[in-house]
């Protein structure tokens, strides 16, 4: 099998390419790819549950208190008890983190919308869909 047509190869070219370009635009306002993950993943009127964010973006916890650390001292977000669990803590969007979602939101939405302009509708629903049916094999560990 050549190298340039493996799957694996592929998904993780194109991976790369798209962190990077987003990284770029996410360091002309002073983030990361990541914080503006974790903004897009908040929900911006009653803030997210700790312990599910992690979850929801698949990502490690000591990873997410990191960058959760870091966006706290950019003033993006802030940390408050859960109203109906006092041993929960919400992650609430700041006014400025609110601002900078809306960056994060406009630069997802951009990405798309030139790609839609580049690749058929078909084409785009059969990625979807072989990006899920992988997620899918891998997650029920029916590969390895």
């Amino acid at each position: 099998m050549i190298r340039e047509q493996s799957i694996d190869h592929c998904l993780r070219a194109s991976w790369q390419a798209v962190a990077k370009m987003y990284n770029e635009q996410a360091s002309k306002h002073d983030s990361t790819m990541a914080m503006a993950f974790v903004l897009l993943n908040i929900d911006h009127e009653n803030g997210t549950p700790s312990t599910s964010l992690g979850p929801q973006m698949g990502m490690e916890a000591t990873s997410l208190s990191r960058i959760l650390k870091s966006m706290e001292d950019k003033k993006l977000i802030f940390r408050e008890r859960h109203p109906e669990d006092g041993r929960s803590v919400l992650i609430k969007l700041t006014d400025f983190g609110k601002e900078k979602r809306e960056v994060s939101k406009q630069s997802v939405y951009r990405f798309n919308e030139v790609l839609t302009e580049h690749i058929s509708e078909e084409k785009i629903n059969n990625f979807i869909e072989v990006t899920q049916t992988i997620t899918k094999l891998v997650n029920e560990k029916s590969i390895f």
